[in-house]
């Protein structure tokens, strides 16, 4: 997708809308365009309004399309449809599926598939200074996501207040998130709880790097526990305690035990040439609108895990570990 950044100079004096200043950029940017083409701002790594006031330093990042349709519609694709009542749809999402609309994924994606099994009619594209009120537009149901080649449990709302009471959930954090996951490497200790600051790649924007000692970037929190090693491959549970892009994949980069199938963080695996990303959302506990107590909810074990199990299984012994007094990497 088109991306654009671009530094104020330090020696700027004014405070300007930011798309005010971008259009006065030699390559920047019109008004116009910025409105009925962008589809994501950040300033300094941060969400952003194109009436966000800009000044010396700051650090903005823009991502557009210039084939954004009118609308997003009702499209008939099956669902693995775990439960549903009155107010949410869980969904147990394939791997491959985009969760929502965005650049390069306008069509084929969860939102399309619910816009259909809810009778919905198609969304038209709207124009806002708000770039949130934009997205959210083109998300209807969508209080969290999953990246593209993780599978598993995803909770949509299927009305407003629903969607603001499960909204309320994440952001809070009053629930539990489960994944499992298989890594190529070891990590440092058979449990761990680590801590850093997750901050996107200057070198690559679509990656995403952790640092304990960095100012920059947002606070990101990993649980984990290893279920077994088959020789230099690792089957690993985690929770999530924060809700970061690409969380758990950075963080296993990070510990040098990279999720096996990754095609940003790790390499391709010399037993498993043609593993996809191997990570599934295994279990989330959140309390549905209208209930005070927790309801859980599981996705079953891929077939792609399974078949790699399996082959681990075959050619090394399996080892449980014993869990440590004292994490390893904080």
């Amino acid at each position: 997708m088109p991306f654009f950044s671009s530094e104020v100079p330090q020696d700027f004096k004014e405070s300007v809308r930011l798309d005010k200043y971008i259009a006065s950029l030699k390559d920047g940017m019109n008004r116009s365009k910025l409105k009925s083409s962008v589809t994501e701002i950040y300033l300094n790594d941060r969400l952003a309004k194109l009436s966000s006031k800009v000044k010396a330093g700051d650090l903005i990042e823009i991502q557009w399309d210039d084939n954004i349709p009118t609308d997003i519609k009702p499209e008939n694709i099956p669902l693995n449809i775990i439960y549903e009542d009155d107010n949410v749809t869980v969904v147990n999402k394939e791997q491959g599926m985009v969760t929502h609309p965005a650049s390069g994924n306008w069509n084929g994606t969860l939102v399309n598939a619910l816009l259909y099994h809810w009778n919905r009619s198609a969304i038209a594209e709207i124009q806002d200074d708000d770039i949130s009120k934009v997205l959210a537009n083109r998300r209807p149901g969508i209080v969290h996501r999953l990246d593209k080649d993780t599978s598993g449990i995803i909770i949509t709302a299927k009305n407003s207040d629903a969607q603001s009471w499960l909204c309320e959930q994440f952001l809070k954090r009053k629930l539990h998130k489960e994944y499992i996951l298989i890594t190529k490497g070891r990590p440092p200790a058979s449990a761990g709880d680590v801590k850093t600051q997750i901050f996107r790649d200057p070198k690559d924007r679509k990656k995403f790097k952790a640092a304990v000692d960095s100012t920059q970037g947002k606070f990101a929190r990993t649980l984990y526990k290893v279920i077994a090693y088959y020789g230099n491959y690792s089957l690993i549970r985690v929770r999530l305690k924060t809700g970061r892009t690409h969380q758990i994949r950075v963080h296993m980069k990070y510990l040098g035990c990279p999720i096996l199938g990754d095609p940003i963080y790790g390499k391709k695996d010399e037993r498993f040439p043609d593993a996809t990303l191997m990570l599934h959302s295994r279990q989330i506990d959140i309390r549905l609108p209208e209930k005070d107590v927790f309801t859980r909810f599981r996705a079953a074990v891929p077939e792609r895990f399974k078949k790699i199990i399996t082959e681990l299984s075959q050619n090394f012994e399996k080892e449980i570990p014993v869990m440590p007094k004292r994490y390893v990497k904080k």
